[in-house]
């Protein structure tokens, strides 16, 4: 009785280590199963978050980068293409308004003369620039009535300050005295009256004159004047 207990006893010790055993096996290859597969399963999380990031890095990336600077190089292009015409423009404008100031003379000026009634026995001598660029109205007209033999005299007390110059379109004014002191004087009555334009040093005439019919009943002195040039009318007709 007493060895049946002991191996009875005996089997059962061993049937406990054996299923023990089995238990622990169990739990080691579970535990590492388990443990393997958390740690694949957290591993292809950071791997997934990475190629996530990285797409996300890619596409951003390539959103700004793209968009941004061919903006600021197509901005940058037309600016300047701007500013090429712009120049171009203001170039070709300068180019086309800029031109040397010429004299005064019969074929780039319009000459008329007129009779005034104040002051009296007064003609004014009007000449406007009919060319494309300026002109200068040197010193005085020089005058020749009729067939005289000798230039109209020229009243040295109304020189202007400065040359007088025309722009197209503008004018410049003379008067005409016919007659001066003293009274008494003969006078030749008139009918046609050519109007010379001077140079600048005062030395004799330039180009072609004015040809022009004198008003009616017009008569002049061997003592009358014609003033210079003067940009005013009023300060012609002072003298």
């Amino acid at each position: 009785m007493r060895k049946n207990r002991i191996r009875t006893t005996a089997l059962a010790a061993t049937a406990l280590l054996a299923a023990l055993s089995l238990t622990a096996c169990n739990g080691t290859e579970d535990g590492a199963m388990s443990g393997s597969s958390t740690a694949a399963s957290d591993s292809a999380a950071t791997d997934t978050g990475k190629d996530t990031e990285g797409s996300g890095a890619d596409t951003d990336s390539g959103t700004d980068s793209k968009s941004p600077a061919g903006n600021t190089a197509s901005g940058s292009k037309n600016s300047t293409g701007g500013q090429k015409s712009d120049t171009a423009g203001r170039n070709s404008t300068t180019g086309s308004s800029s031109k040397s100031p010429v004299t005064c003379t019969g074929s780039n000026t319009k000459v008329t003369v007129t009779k005034v009634s104040r002051p009296i026995n007064h003609l004014l001598l009007t000449a406007t620039n009919t060319g494309s660029g300026p002109c200068y109205a040197y010193n005085a007209p020089a005058l020749r009535f009729d067939d005289a033999q000798a230039a109209f005299p020229v009243l040295r007390d109304s020189i202007p300050q400065a040359v007088v110059t025309l722009e197209p379109g503008q004018s410049a004014y003379a008067s005409i005295g016919l007659s001066g002191e003293p009274d008494g004087q003969e006078l030749h009555e008139g009918t046609n009256l050519s109007v010379y334009f001077t140079n600048k040093a005062n030395q004799g005439s330039t180009g072609a004159p004015a040809e022009l019919t004198l008003p009616a009943g017009t008569s002049w002195g061997d003592n009358g004047f014609v003033t210079y040039w003067q940009s005013e009318m009023d300060a012609a007709l002072t003298y």
